[in-house]
């Protein structure tokens, strides 16, 4: 809807502290500080941050309504032109996360047919050996605990590297590792900041994000371009991503050249391990807080797998996990904020959106609406029973955004978290050693400290 005659009433918002509003609450908690907002000012919010002069002033839209119009019914006129998308499309690539318009197009046309739900369940098999290999590595534990924050994103980069890369994994994993968490801090820090020196100026931060992108992108290449020379192998069910994107497209789409072919890489591998990880980790620690529901959940393992390994089909045969796995994304979203730029004004839940606005929505926060969900900060599963869900707006829980820029990974996403939390669950029992942990909001969600579990080893 555009704007109307009438007048909406002002957009209410923190007012901060005086010439610098809400950048240091913003700075020490964005998600406690959206949190707040919400409580305290509604559903639309409208933020101020930053000195005159380099002042940043966006509006943060918190509704289920107000959230479906931003990302679905209204996607057209809310776009990826954030300055945050444009770092990441600067480090990353003009990839699925970040191309627009005839690019986005074109690529989704040729990447779909990657992840229909044949060809991503052909990597169920490289799913479980992974999360065996850890389970097996477990058994020498030092002290019989592990951080499930460094164990999982170990896991998750290790997976999509695998099915990414097939034999060539272990090229990729080290470099991935080693190169992400400096390009991310970067891109965050770039991302949300009133003003920034050009990139190609010399100073110690642009270099060293500079040497982690140009290592990164090597090594795509370098596999990809080996991949090529090697002559691609079939197209089965299980072939691994590189080698299918070698050969995507159709006569009127084209294919993807060398460059086009690393930037979605890049995008597979920023958005497929991290999230993954995230969900991951927060599951088996909330099961590690709550003994009763974890035990409801290897109770349900042990019955359908009966000792063998799980397989895609097992997916739809394991719904108490699943839902522990989706009350895990409801209370840790591993994208809690998803940033648009406006172009037409616009109304949203009686307030008057204005044409190009900065504008938010927010998972974590809408996931703890306390109008959509009754004692939000309390882990219950039974929140996704289908009926209860059937009941709920549809974006009450939205962990993989919505309307046409949805997730295209997501049922690869719920795949790898539920075969790989079976595994694990199968064959120890976890205690919380960690009871809360800390968090901070980058790309993705971040846990800042660890999440400690004691083992005890099953069977």
């Amino acid at each position: 809807m555009t704007s109307t005659t009438h007048a909406a009433p002002l957009i209410p918002g923190p007012k901060g502290v005086p010439f610098l509003g809400s950048m240091f609450d913003l700075r020490r908690s964005t998600l406690d500080t959206f949190t707040r907002a919400r409580r305290d000012h509604g559903d639309i919010v409208r933020f101020v941050a930053g000195p005159p002069g380099l002042r940043s002033v966006f509006h943060a839209v918190f509704s289920p309504e107000g959230s479906q119009r931003v990302l679905a019914s209204e996607a057209a006129n809310f776009r990826k032109d954030h300055p945050f998308y444009e770092e990441v499309r600067q480090s990353f690539g003009n990839g699925l996360l970040t191309s627009q318009d005839a690019d986005y197009l074109r690529q989704r046309r040729i990447v779909q047919p990657l992840f229909t739900k044949r060809r991503v369940d052909g990597y169920a098999g490289a799913v479980a050996s992974e999360a065996q290999a850890v389970a097996d590595r477990w058994r020498s534990a030092p002290g019989g605990a592990v951080d499930l924050v460094g164990e999982m994103n170990r896991l998750a980069l290790r997976t999509v590297s695998r099915i990414l890369f097939g034999t060539d994994v272990e090229a990729a994993v080290a470099t991935v590792h080693r190169c992400f968490p400096v390009i991310n801090k970067y891109v965050v820090r770039r991302g949300f900041a009133p003003r920034n020196l050009p990139r190609h100026w010399p100073t110690p931060a642009n270099r060293k994000a500079a040497a982690a992108t140009a290592e990164l992108n090597a090594v795509c290449d370098r596999i990809a371009a080996g991949r090529r020379a090697a002559g691609a192998p079939g197209d089965g069910a299980g072939a691994d991503l590189l080698s299918l994107l070698t050969r995507a497209g159709t006569a009127e789409d084209g294919g993807l050249d060398a460059t086009e072919i690393r930037e979605q890489v890049l995008v597979f591998l920023l958005a497929g391990h991290e999230t993954t990880a995230t969900s991951l980790a927060f599951t088996l620690h909330l099961l590690a807080r709550h003994p009763a529901e974890q035990a409801l959940v290897r109770e349900e393992i042990d019955a359908v797998l009966a000792g063998r390994d799980p397989e895609a089909a097992d997916l739809d045969r394991l719904p108490r996990l699943t839902m522990a796995l989706k009350e895990a994304m409801r209370l840790y979203p591993a994208a809690p904020v998803v940033s648009r730029r406006g172009v037409a004004a616009t109304e949203i839940d009686g307030y008057r959106i204005p044409d190009g606005a900065d504008v938010i929505v927010s998972p974590w926060v809408t996931h703890r609406h306390p109008d959509l969900w009754e004692d939000p900060e309390r882990f219950d599963p039974l929140r996704f029973t289908p009926e209860r869900e059937a009941a709920r707006h549809r974006y009450a829980w939205f962990p993989f955004g919505g309307g046409p820029r949805a997730c295209i990974g997501q049922h690869f996403s719920m795949l790898e978290s539920v075969l790989a939390a079976a595994v694990l669950l199968r064959s120890y029992e976890l205690t919380a050693v960690d009871r809360d942990v800390p968090l901070t909001a980058g790309i993705t969600l971040q846990a800042t400290g660890p999440a400690r579990v004691r083992l005890r080893a099953l069977g």
